[in-house]
């Protein structure tokens, strides 16, 4: 379990990157963001130090009633080659895309590479995804 200290560093650490990166975003709870950003192309997503973890994760959309099958294939598809970082994955009735990375370990350019990650999927993926709304 992380110590008071441990936790301030961790808050320090994750918020002095998002600063960085000029992120629109605010804190929803302890050790929790929540990215808000249009510009950037990063809107809703929230960002969480669970130790040893950081946890990136977005809600994309609602898993459809109809074709689920197809587009449960294709988010497979998607995670095997054009995902960089992270995965999509189905939460309750809910497509997530979600990756983590390791706090201890974890600087800057990877943080970035995470987000940088998210956004082009979000961008690059939209038009495909959006056909099973």
């Amino acid at each position: 379990m992380a110590t008071y200290n441990e936790v301030s560093r961790a808050e320090n650490k994750i918020e002095q990157y998002l600063i960085d990166l000029m992120f629109t975003y605010q804190e929803i709870g302890n050790n929790v963001w929540l990215i808000d950003d249009e510009e950037h192309g990063m809107e809703g997503v929230a960002v969480a130090l669970n130790e040893p973890l950081v946890v990136f994760r977005v809600v994309v959309m609602d898993a459809p009633k109809e074709n689920r099958l197809e587009l449960f294939t294709k988010l497979l598809e998607l995670n095997a080659s054009d995902l960089v970082h992270g995965a999509y994955a189905l939460e309750e009735n809910k497509i997530v895309l979600i990756d983590t990375l390791e706090y201890d370990t974890m600087d800057y350019t990877e943080f970035r590479a995470s987000l940088d990650a998210f956004s082009l999927a979000l961008i690059q993926h939209y038009p495909l995804l959006s056909q099973y709304r």
